[in-house]
């Protein structure tokens, strides 16, 4: 499905209904708005994870603006492509759909959409999720990461991915860096039929990229919703010590912070059980009135 926002033609998918049925008759369930990562991603590889949550919350993907299917209008534009953009973009989707108070959950890239979004629509969201993402990314702790996984061989891919992100480069660093991200193999079934865009990518992060030099964290002591921020111990590319400056900087009062042992890029990959009960405890918890 799609829908104009701000110039851009969205795609967006839903699992769910927005009623749930009990016994004393309809009653209206959260929407859990899932931000997928990138960029240049669609919403596809979360859908094999999230649609679980149908059963408690009306489950919506967004493909960002640039991203996946969402090509139409200004979204080909790559003037368009920034953070403040695709955060308002978020407030004027959920607008355009009469989405109120949703749950917004983001990962990793679109953990970074989600931090820009609460900063310029504080009070937007009934509550948040920041999963596996940085306020501030430094490229001398994405390579170490990766070596430390990895050794010389991951290093060099990931240097020739984020500061050259030829068509060599990107084969070269799925075959070497993409295995490191988790301790879990990938669900293949989850990869086949992503749709990659990769000049966002290219217009994004390599070294004249908005991703080197945002700083996310002033922007944070205006969220004033319940927050989650998730990481794993054994991320390479967005390290724990990233979330760690996430939870700082924010409220300590609103804030929860857990970082997962033995957990890399998106914790619901390789601590799927242990992830679900969380969320699942997260989501009942803003969902009360």
């Amino acid at each position: 499905m799609y829908v104009t926002v701000n110039g851009a033609r969205l795609f967006f998918d839903t699992a769910g209904s927005g009623l749930g049925i009990a016994p004393d008759g309809p009653h209206q369930k959260p929407v859990l708005l899932v931000l997928h990562g990138g960029p240049g991603f669609d919403h596809w590889g979360m859908r094999f994870y999230f649609d679980r949550f149908a059963d408690i919350a009306q489950v919506v993907y967004l493909d960002h603006r640039g991203n996946g299917r969402s090509r139409g209008g200004n979204g080909a534009d790559p003037t368009h492509w920034t953070l403040d953009q695709w955060g308002d973009d978020i407030a004027g989707f959920c607008a355009a759909l009469g989405i109120e108070a949703p749950i917004v959950f983001g990962q990793s890239f679109g953990g970074m959409v989600a931090q820009s979004y609460a900063a310029r629509h504080p009070g937007h969201a009934r509550a948040l999720v920041f999963s596996s993402t940085a306020a501030r990314m430094r490229l001398d702790e994405v390579l170490d990461g990766f070596e430390a996984l990895g050794g010389p061989e991951a290093r060099h891919a990931a240097a020739a991915f984020w500061t050259h992100g030829r068509d060599e480069d990107i084969a070269l660093y799925f075959r070497v860096c993409n295995p490191l991200y988790n301790t879990r193999p990938r669900d293949e079934a989850a990869g086949r039929g992503v749709r990659f865009q990769w000049d966002v990518y290219r217009h994004f992060s390599l070294p004249a990229g908005e991703i080197w030099r945002m700083d996310l964290t002033a922007g944070l002591a205006a969220v004033q919703v319940p927050t989650l921020v998730l990481t794993g111990d054994r991320d390479p590319v967005t390290p724990a010590a990233c979330a760690r400056a996430i939870a700082a900087a924010l409220n300590p009062d609103l804030v929860r912070y857990v970082e997962m042992a033995d957990c890399g890029h998106g914790t619901f990959r390789d601590a799927p059980e242990a992830t679900e009960t969380l969320l699942r405890a997260f989501i009942a918890e803003a969902a009360r009135p």
